[in-house]
């Protein structure tokens, strides 16, 4: 019997888990989990939607510890891994255990980026601290002031919760999607929101200038105030009844003071390598791991999910950087999972390289439609003099129409699209992720995809987006045939879709396109 030890139960974790159960309950592999949350696997990257009341609780729940425990597996929740022996093979826990194994697979996921203002100095943890019990995890030396929060687990989002429904002026410092979702969501409740970020323009990783600007202005057309260009330097608090301090102010490098209830920091996370780097794996990023999830240092080691930093091993440069980092998406995590599991299930351990295929990145907001991926920071005005013919030279097509708040751009080489961004034109935006996912060519006049967003759309769709074999559910690959296959065996609700395929239990963007699959199968109930 193989031992396998996995540390980290959050979502990534939790689906390397289920799908080594077959081989638990077979007795060829003996599982043990170390998670430091008290809590039960759920979904982190729905905490935002939970936050500001779109989803229950209940929602947020995936596949944990009793079905682990059922089969077989031992589950050591509120436990922290605090060291490992390589050479001896053994994992020694908070609580003084000693737990031996075989292959070891780090789930531990990252934490939330604490900015270094003036007046939080110290509630920044080091990347390379460790945490000796499970409270310290993600702890610093001093914890953060009252009013000052991330959104990473249950905690934090109990107290933005209580800052929306009290109809507070939330601060949040950081435009990124994360940040932009729970400030369009919070808004939408009815709190009063400002967003404050250093660049020209929100989601800068993930947009082009025109697209970050039609997007900041769909976002003020929603009623969230956004604070380009603006650097914080500290916080000022007060003082409360009790004595305490609060947050009551954002002091930015202009001199500007942004007044608020709540900071929310989204700010980015980090990953949490401090235990892999203790143990003397390679780390940079994150845990560096080949093409097979496997440690450049230690064959006997696994990373996956927002830990593990996949690149082949001999690019570090001199000065030990490698290119690349993890992706911080909750997708590309559950497909390591899946492939990792595959592999550890089978006692040859072999397997195919990981190659996981480009993302695409969608904002989750009623009043915005935005959805982007690929290359998207090329200028129509650039040159490739080394191209071999005119057919090979990268086109960009853009279309922009502000007073509609409505923004296309395509990136193409040969007719095949290589990058989007899609702002305000929903239909133009599903046709082109069907198309960026297929690496399909598109039409050789690009206005006909404007057309499919007009009033009196009569442009035909060069792929049909409820197809077959159109994958709908991004985040666990789940294509359209078979969630018609789950609704014509009685799934009549995404919530029952979710349960039987798991579309929809990522991050929740395709939620919309199950609603409507559903309707068109007939099956969608009035009212439901």
């Amino acid at each position: 019997m193989r031992r396998i030890v996995v540390i980290g139960f959050g979502p990534v974790g939790g689906r390397f888990v289920e799908g080594m159960l077959p081989a638990v309950r077979a007795g060829s592999v003996e599982l043990t989990v170390i998670g430091a949350e008290q809590d039960d696997v759920y979904n982190r990257v729905m905490i935002a939607e939970h936050a500001v009341g779109r989803a229950a609780r209940e929602v947020l729940d995936l596949p944990g510890a009793a079905a682990a425990i059922d089969a077989g597996a031992r589950i050591r929740l509120g436990e922290a891994a605090v060291a490992i022996d390589r050479r001896l093979q053994v994992v020694r826990t908070s609580t003084g255990d000693r737990i031996g194994y075989d292959h070891l697979v780090f789930a531990t996921g990252a934490r939330a980026n604490i900015p270094t203002l003036y007046g939080m100095e110290k509630a920044r943890r080091h990347r390379l601290t460790r945490a000796l019990s499970p409270e310290t995890l993600d702890r610093g030396e001093h914890a953060l002031p009252r009013g000052v929060t991330a959104l990473r687990d249950l905690v934090d989002a109990a107290r933005v919760a209580s800052a929306v429904r009290a109809g507070r002026r939330i601060v949040v410092l950081g435009a990124g999607v994360l940040g932009l979702e729970v400030a369009l969501a919070a808004r939408e409740q009815g709190a009063e929101v400002v967003v404050v970020y250093t660049g020209g323009i929100p989601m800068g990783r993930n947009l082009d200038d025109d697209g970050g600007r039609m997007l900041a202005r769909a976002a003020r057309a929603a009623g969230v105030e956004m604070l380009p260009h603006s650097i914080a330097e500290s916080i000022v608090t007060r003082t409360g009844a009790d004595g305490s301090a609060r947050f009551d102010a954002l002091v930015c490098a202009d001199g500007k003071l942004v007044h608020g209830d709540l900071l929310l920091l989204s700010v980015g996370a980090s990953p949490r390598v401090e235990l892999a780097a203790a143990a003397d794996l390679a780390v940079s990023t994150g845990i560096l791991v080949d093409d097979r999830l496997q440690s450049w240092s230690d064959p006997a080691v696994f990373a996956i999910g927002d830990c593990a930093h996949v690149a082949a091993p001999g690019t570090a440069r001199p000065d030990g950087y490698v290119g690349g980092g993890p992706s911080g998406l909750i997708g590309p995590g559950w497909r390591q999972a899946d492939a990792l599991s595959a592999r550890l299930s089978d006692a040859t351990l072999d397997a195919v390289p990981f190659a996981d295929r480009p993302a695409v990145v969608a904002l989750k907001a009623d009043e915005v439609d935005l959805v982007a991926g690929g290359v998207v920071d090329a200028s129509p005005w650039d040159e490739e003099p080394h191209a071999a013919s005119c057919a090979d030279q990268r086109q960009v097509t853009q279309w922009l129409d502000p007073a509609r708040g409505a923004y296309v751009k395509m990136v193409t080489r040969g007719g095949v699209l290589e990058g989007f961004v899609s702002v305000g034109m929903p239909r133009a935006g599903a046709e082109l992720t069907l198309l960026f996912e297929r690496g399909g060519e598109l039409p050789a006049d690009r206005s006909v995809l404007l057309r499919l967003d007009a009033d009196d759309a009569g442009a035909t769709l060069s792929g049909d987006p409820f197809a077959p074999d159109a994958t709908l559910c991004w985040c666990n690959g789940v294509t359209v045939e078979r969630i018609g296959e789950a609704v014509a065996a009685g799934a009549d609700t995404v919530e029952c879709v979710g349960r039987t395929t798991r579309a929809g239990t990522g991050c929740g963007g395709c939620k919309g396109r199950i609603t409507e699959l559903i309707a068109r199968s007939g099956v969608l109930t009035a009212g439901a």
